[in-house]
């Protein structure tokens, strides 16, 4: 008889996003008259570059013609678009990042749950919390967990509380601990990690042995120039890290799907015989045996994204987004709220009011003023009594929300 992975009967019934999605269907239907304006789920609105779609349209064109259509590509992805990366998004920071160890991908969050099958069952796991929903769930479906407490807390890992009383500060655990998440600018909270910050994890990793999965989905929303984009940035993190990154939030992929893993060649973790592995090998391995590779067209529009048009309109892009941000903190704030992040991120974290759960606030929300967030608990158990509001909507979505809250609302 056929048997299953007993490991998904441990994650919770529903992932976040979709048992959000169902309690706002519910709600639509029961009000099919309410305006309801979405600041949940990390989604783009605004359409894509027109670099991008010029570029992607070029090269449909292309697949019409027998002397320029392309059949399977490279796994690992067309050398054109990894040498750009390597250049403008590594080298020009002084990250030594070759193009050999830049992986296209259909999105980071695949990469950060397929990482987990080149490593073993017995590493000590840590994780931020609160925390992307991924990071958690993926290592619960590989095994690499007991079963949850009664706070959301799954046997097995780590956890590093990131909170207003630490600063939003991932701090460096006192256990040894041999695979690390860390995603800066942070999701959900916005905090953003310094140059010292990460050199503290990076001094750490090399102590322990240990590999540090940096997630810098957001990264193109830093403003400050003290805060590094990639954790190579720091002097010897090409030994201890691996980097995903993704065009969805710089440059609207979300529906389009492109990423991005960096896996560098110095980087190697123990075999049970004790020998040392380069886990870019592992990676290529893996990728080559399971993975066709991004679309030719896909992977056009990705490189439109450094050419020079495409760098402008991308900045305009984020700095679009930024400003919805900075609407949404400041009207919050002269609310009387609490709020944190929006500053080098699309995400601001409010502290929910009055005592309110994290679920009684977003419930309020969407029945009293028909606006959709996200329950901080929904990220792990320090996220409880916070609440997420996205930037992504349009600008006329983000202060009528903001208008609801601030003047509808009972804070």
């Amino acid at each position: 008889m056929a048997t299953i992975n007993d490991n998904y009967l441990k994650l919770k019934a529903g992932y976040l996003f979709p048992e959000i999605a169902r309690r706002v269907n519910a709600f639509a239907d029961a009000n099919p008259d309410a305006k309801i304006i979405r600041l949940g789920i990390g989604d783009v609105t605004e359409p894509l570059p027109e670099a991008c779609r010029t570029a992607m349209i070029k090269a449909v064109e292309e697949m019409g013609d027998r002397s320029t259509f392309k059949g399977y590509g490279p796994e690992q992805g067309y050398a054109w678009l990894r040498e750009k990366i390597a250049a403008q998004d590594f080298q020009a920071r002084g990250a030594d990042i070759d193009a050999s160890e830049i992986f296209i991908s259909d999105g980071s969050k695949c990469d950060t749950g397929n990482i987990l099958e080149i490593f073993g069952h017995d590493n000590a796991i840590a994780v931020t919390d609160p925390v992307y929903p991924v990071y958690v769930d993926t290592n619960v479906m590989a095994g690499n967990t007991g079963n949850a407490n009664d706070k959301g807390e799954f046997a097995g890992l780590v956890y590093l509380p990131i909170t207003a009383e630490n600063n939003f500060t991932a701090e460096i655990p006192s256990q040894k601990v041999d695979l690390i998440y860390l995603c800066f600018p942070n999701n959900p909270t916005g905090a953003t990690a310094s140059k010292a910050h990460l050199k503290a994890w990076v001094d750490y990793a090399k102590a322990n042995g240990s590999i540090i999965f940096f997630d810098a989905a957001y990264e193109a929303y830093i403003t400050d120039p003290e805060i590094p984009h990639s954790i190579y940035e720091i002097e010897g993190a090409r030994d201890v890290a691996i980097e995903f990154r993704s065009f969805s939030k710089n440059a609207g992929f979300t529906g389009t799907r492109c990423a991005l893993t960096v896996v560098p060649k110095t980087l190697t973790a123990k075999a049970a015989d004790g020998s040392d592995v380069e886990l870019w090998k592992l990676w290529n391995r893996r990728q080559s045996t399971k993975f066709n590779g991004v679309s030719y067209i896909v992977q056009r529009g990705a490189e439109a994204v450094y050419s020079p048009q495409g760098q402008a309109q991308i900045k305009a892009l984020v700095s679009f987004y930024l400003e919805n941000a900075k609407i949404i903190r400041e009207k919050l704030t002269a609310a009387g709220l609490a709020v944190y992040g929006g500053v080098n991120a699309p995400y601001v974290w409010v502290k929910t009011p009055n005592g309110l759960s994290s679920w009684e606030f977003f419930d309020k929300l969407l029945q009293t003023v028909n606006v959709v967030g996200t329950p901080g608990s929904g990220f792990g158990a320090a996220g409880e009594g916070y609440f997420r509001i996205s930037a992504f909507n349009s600008r006329e979505n983000v202060e009528e929300a903001m208008q609801r809250i601030t003047t509808r609302l009972s804070l």
